[in-house]
């Protein structure tokens, strides 16, 4: 109710300067002045007003946003850590299934016949590689060299 009257108020004093402004000549800024003005009494008589106050007058409604919020924090707080950590579920599962071991050692051009541990003769001892951060996977560009000679 007192949201009603304040916004009625508020339409009248803005006609009221949008009459003065037309009396001075100046008629779009009038115009507009008088635009801007019927937008409260608009407001009241959609039913908006009452709506808005129904929202911040109720406490139920705070604590629905409180929740929504503390939803949100720790929604971003886990994505943070995560993140920080660098174990995502494509990683732990890609290190399982390199442990795992398989078929095709990572310089072989093609797969082998045989299993890693059944192979014969001496094996050369492999240089330690550090493991390439994601997106970084430079070995075509590695070929390309070694086909050049370089």
């Amino acid at each position: 109710m007192l949201a009603e009257t304040i916004c009625s108020a508020v339409s009248a004093a803005g006609l009221g300067i949008a009459a003065l402004t037309a009396y001075r000549k100046r008629f779009l800024a009038a115009t507009r002045i008088a635009a801007y003005s019927l937008v409260p009494v608009g407001l009241v008589m959609t039913g908006v007003v009452e709506w808005l106050s129904d929202i911040v007058f109720k406490p139920s409604v705070w604590l629905g946003f409180g929740l929504l919020a503390l939803a949100w924090l720790l929604f971003m707080t886990t994505r943070a850590v995560e993140r920080r950590g660098g174990s995502t579920r494509k990683e732990r599962k890609a290190a399982r299934a390199a442990s795992q071991g398989g078929a095709v050692s990572p310089a072989a051009s093609t797969p082998s016949l045989t299993s890693a541990n059944t192979t014969a003769g001496p094996q050369p001892k492999k240089k330690p590689q550090q493991a390439a951060a994601p997106g970084e996977d430079f070995s075509d560009i590695e070929a390309i060299l070694k086909k050049h000679g370089i």
